[in-house]
Order: structure tokens, then sequence, then C-alpha cells
């Protein structure tokens, strides 16, 4: 006669007894501080932004203002396929371990009560890792002489969407999700419910208030930067014209082309050399905390 089948509870038990192991794994010193050099290595991304962004502004153009400029200009400086290695690495490793908290609040979904709270939490630590994962083999891909440029990509894909049925739906859709990203970080800008992601007991109470106000300015910043991407990708949508669909380089160009755009555009500059000063400070004391 065969064992009785174990029951539900023990296997429960036993799988969060993986869950906890695996947790300690990424919780190891070692990821930890790859975690950190991504975090590095994300703040430096976000100051070689502004920087192009500020030559935008006076009329100076160069790399795209965005995250694949920033990476082509590190690959055009010295050791800079080695410097794209170490970066993509880095951000690999902080996507696994953003992610990973998501062992933290697994059980949480097993409970009603709270299936809703933690499912949103979940979703907040996965879509990080992703984001950071994302820059991460795009960084390996250029150091593998893979390179493109956003916008480009961008507007093809578009094109290409819009070609099959219900092809605008889709890239309605995907504007509207852009232009919730950007409300949703201009709100946490608000808030300061980013602080939750610096390790606070850890850092000096005097440098408190210079994290959160370099925080708030870049969240603010990025906020309405991606809510303009979303803008002009739905009016790719609605016009079915693939110019204006666009990544950051070119919000920045449309800030710049307004009347005051020069001005407008050195403040959004401004607002993603502090949230890269931010990036920097989270990186010297970090957390991971998705509840906020």
């Amino acid at each position: 006669m065969s064992p009785p089948a174990p029951s539900l509870r023990a296997l429960g038990h036993r799988l969060h007894d993986v869950v906890v192991r695996i947790r300690r794994v990424t919780d190891s010193p070692v990821l930890v501080h790859l975690a950190r050099a991504g975090l590095l290595a994300y703040g430096v991304m976000h100051l070689l932004i502004a920087f192009l962004a500020l030559r935008m502004a006076l009329g100076l153009r160069g790399a795209d203002a965005d995250q694949t400029g920033a990476l082509l200009t590190v690959a055009a400086g010295p050791g800079g396929r080695l410097l794209l290695i170490a970066i993509g690495l880095g951000m690999l490793s902080l996507a696994l371990w953003q992610a990973a908290e998501v062992l933290l609040w697994w059980h949480g979904l097993l409970d009603p009560a709270h299936r809703v709270r933690t499912a949103v939490v979940c979703a907040k630590c996965l879509a990080k890792g992703a984001v950071y994962g994302f820059l991460g083999l795009t960084a390996l891909l250029f150091a593998l002489g893979l390179e493109y440029e956003a916008d480009e990509r961008l507007r093809d894909l578009t094109e290409d969407t819009l070609l099959i049925p219900g092809g605008a739906l889709l890239v309605g859709t995907a504007a509207a999700g852009v232009v919730a990203v950007g409300l949703y970080t201009f709100v946490r800008g608000c808030t300061g419910g980013f602080m939750r992601d610096i390790d606070l007991p850890a850092a000096p109470d005097r440098w408190e208030p210079v994290i959160e106000v370099a925080g708030r300015i870049g969240y603010l910043a990025k906020g309405i930067a991606f809510a303009l991407v979303g803008v002009l990708l739905w009016r790719a949508a609605t016009s079915a014209d693939v110019s204006t669909a666009t990544g950051l380089d070119g919000a920045m160009t449309a800030i710049a082309g307004v009347g005051a755009g020069p001005w407008l555009l050195g403040g959004i500059a401004a607002g993603f050399a502090a949230f890269g000063g931010y990036a920097l400070a989270r990186a010297r004391y970090p957390d991971r905390d998705p509840s906020s």
C-alpha cells in the first residue's frame, strides 16, 4: 500500500522552506554589492541623460538624450566595452535583487484579505526588475556592438503594429500605460514614497533632507518626461503618423521646440541630474522595500 499523499499544509511548508533558502541567496553580500553597482550605473546613466539633455537645450546635438544615448556615450569613451559589460552585469544583478523581493510577499497571495495589495506589491517588484533587466541586456548588446537608437526602434515597432488589425488600439493602450507610468512617477515625487527605497537608519540624518529633495525633483521631472512620451505615442495611434511615436529623446526634442523650450528642457535636465544623485544615494544606502 502506497503511503498517503502529503497534505497541502505539508506542501506549503516545503514550498516556504524553498522560498526562504532562495531568498537567503538573493540576500547574499555578493549579490547585494553587485546590485549596488547596478544602482551606481543607474545613477550615472541618468547623469549622462541630464548632460545630453542640457546639450540639446543649448542647441548642441550629440547622442540621443535617453538611455541608449547614455550607453552610446559610454561606449565611445575609453574602455567603453568593458564599462558596458560592467554596467550590464550590475543592472542584471540589480534586476534579480529587486525582483526577488516577491519571495518575501508571495504568501500574501494565499490570503484573500491581503491578496490584492500583495499582487500590487509583487507587480511593482517585477516591474522594477524588468526595467533594470532590460537596461542590463541593452548594455550587454551594446558591448557586443549591437547598437540601436530607441526612438527609431519605437517608430518601427509602432508602424508595424498600426498595420495589423486592431493595431491602433494596441498602440493607444500602450500609450495610456506609458502616461499612467508617468503620472505614477510624478505622484511618487509628490508623496515622497521613494524614500522607502533608502535604508534611512543607515543614512546620516543630515543627508536625509538632501536625498529627499533630489528624489522629489528627479521623480517629478521623470514623470513629466514619460507622460509626454505617452502623449506623443497616443497622437501616433490616433493620427497614424508614426513620426510622432518617439521615446524619451523625442519628448526632450518636443520640449525644446516650444517657446520657452530651452529653459524648460534645462529644468528637465536638472531634474534628471537630481534623480541621478538620488540613485547614487540609494546605491550607498540601498533598500528594496516595494510597499510604497
